[in-house]
């Protein structure tokens, strides 16, 4: 190495703690890829709200929903590495690269992971004046009339879509799927009666049960939920070994400078230690808080990819 490229070297590794030392100095982007309403659009506001002080900067929620988060992800791989934008996911971005053939980004390689902040069971839901009061009732009736019952997700090929293709594999009924753009969206249907029920995560679909206007018939974690301690699982209702979770993580675009992400990482830790927040994130969107390092969220979505992507491929299942 000549002496002029050592120095140049040299010189760009001591300007970088400068860098998370100047940033943020203008607004920050919290990505969103969902519409307001659902679980991952509050997640963003709360923590842009509270880290707005300490960085001392705006941080504004932009959300640009569709193709299961695929859109306003994408738009997040594309901006500059700059510390500026960063996207806030839910689970399906461990499963869009087994079904969308076309995805204008590589998963795991195309971010730079900062924080898995939490996971929660996914719940299944009905309209309160529906007559089932367990997901076996559900069963039951989908097999004595095929096609009767509707259930709402997310979208095609998301998490509790493919929860209901192995539910359906394993117990021989069929139901109908309605897709939704997301939670919110989804939560309105329930409500107005154009689907029978829906599944979500636990995190939007508890409030709802709270306040009385819809009945949680089923969760799918390992235990019951403890946001819905009366609700048994799948794994109870005659489901041996399917569970699901949701999860929503936090990435920035792939070569943001790693002096910003580690700032930003301790940032977010400590608003997550506040005792507000975590009374807020958990009662009030049933997650349990994960907050993770950049490397782990990183073997998480790894390890999402490998196992969903195989659940997708020997399901045969497409959306496009």
């Amino acid at each position: 190495m000549s002496r002029a490229l050592f120095f140049v070297i040299a010189a760009i590794v001591a300007a970088l703690p400068a860098v998370a030392q100047v940033w943020p100095s203008k607004p920050v982007r919290f990505i969103v890829p969902f519409p307001p309403g659902g679980s991952v659009d509050p997640l963003a506001r709360l923590l842009g709200a509270k880290l707005a002080d300490p960085l001392k900067t705006q941080f504004i929620v932009e959300n640009r929903p569709g193709a299961g988060g695929s859109i306003g992800t994408a738009a997040a791989a594309k901006a500059p590495a700059d510390g500026y934008t960063f996207v806030v996911v839910f689970d399906s971005h461990g499963v869009n690269q087994a079904l969308i053939s076309k995805l204008p980004y590589d998963t795991a390689k195309d971010f730079a992971p900062v924080m898995l902040v939490g996971t929660a069971p996914y719940a299944i839901a009905t309209q309160v004046a529906k007559p089932w009061k367990s997901f076996t009732e559900v069963v039951s009736a989908s097999k004595a009339r095929p096609d009767s019952v509707s259930i709402g997700s997310i979208g095609n090929g998301t998490i509790g879509h493919l929860v209901l293709v192995q539910a359906q594999q394993m117990a021989g009924f069929k139901i109908v799927h309605a897709p939704f753009a997301g939670g919110g969206p989804m939560n309105q249907n329930i409500l107005g009666g154009q689907i029978d029920m829906g599944i979500g995560s636990v995190a939007l679909l508890s409030p709802q049960v709270r306040g009385g206007k819809m009945r949680a018939i089923a969760t799918t974690g390992h235990q019951r939920a403890a946001a819905l301690p009366d609700v048994p699982t799948l794994i109870e209702q005659g489901f041996p070994g399917l569970t699901a979770y949701a999860w929503w993580g936090i990435y920035a675009p792939a070569g943001t400078p790693k002096p910003i992400i580690d700032r930003f990482h301790a940032e977010l830790t400590n608003v997550l230690q506040q005792a507000d927040v975590r009374k807020t994130l958990a009662e009030g969107l049933g997650m349990d808080l994960n907050v993770s390092t950049p490397d782990a969220l990183q073997k998480w979505t790894l390890e999402q990819l490998a196992h969903w992507g195989k659940v997708v491929k020997d399901g045969g299942i497409k959306t496009d």
